[in-house]
């Protein structure tokens, strides 16, 4: 079992930044990925970013260049730093665990965290 429990959203001006944590417990040594999804109000849970334990990543194209994803191995932490926010990146961000893979498709992942709400304003 492993629990991700995410941290640090909260309300931010469109083009602002904000930093989210992943603090996973349990046993983490089995993860094979880490990544991040997002949900928006009326829409479909999205891929936005993931880590793989070798320490590649990818992001969904809405993101990239704005958000980045890091870890810290000691803590068992991973990061979602997301910069030049808008409006449209209003939603629950979820952290996954994948203990085979990494990809778009929330099938993907093995362990959830709970959410944490982001929202940013005009």
């Amino acid at each position: 079992q492993v629990q991700p429990k995410e941290s640090g959203g909260g309300l931010v001006q469109a083009g602002g930044s904000l930093m989210l944590s992943c603090a996973a417990s349990g046993r983490t040594t089995i993860v094979y990925a880490m990544a991040w999804f997002r949900r928006a109000p009326g829409k479909e849970r999205e891929f936005v970013g993931g880590m793989r334990s070798g320490g590649s990543t990818y992001y969904a194209d809405s993101v990239k260049g704005r958000f980045t994803i890091s870890r810290d191995n000691a803590k068992n932490t991973v990061y979602l730093q997301m910069n030049s926010l808008k409006p449209e990146d209003t939603a629950v961000y979820y952290c996954a665990a994948g203990l085979y893979g990494l990809g778009y498709s929330t099938t993907v992942y093995d362990y959830w965290g709970q959410g944490t709400q982001v929202t940013v304003s005009t």
